[in-house]
């Protein structure tokens, strides 16, 4: 049974897109709805590519509990390097006749 701390909290994962004007644009991971959050209510030493795990109450973001997960971005980053050199790998080289 879930006690009053935790009753109705879930916690999703956000990435930040870019940093416009004092605003980040946040992109939501399991379903990638975009939201703008003023870059006060983040935590220190958010940029762009950092990823928030972010505690929902009833529903609505506790943008101010937000946690950055470094793990997280760094693993996200070398899934990214191996896909590339995987495409790089089938690459013909050359130029593309149409």
């Amino acid at each position: 049974m879930k006690n009053e701390s935790t009753a109705g909290r879930n916690e999703r994962v956000w990435v930040v897109d870019r940093i416009e004007s004092g605003v980040a644009v946040l992109v939501r991971d399991d379903d990638a709805l975009s939201e703008d959050v003023p870059m006060a209510v983040l935590p220190p030493g958010v940029s762009e590519g950092t990823v928030l795990r972010v505690p929902e109450v009833r529903g609505q973001s506790a943008w101010r509990s937000s946690v950055v997960d470094d793990d997280a971005r760094r693993e996200r980053l070398r899934e990214a390097e191996q896909l590339l050199l995987r495409l790089r790998k089938r690459d013909p080289g050359g130029d593309v006749v149409l």
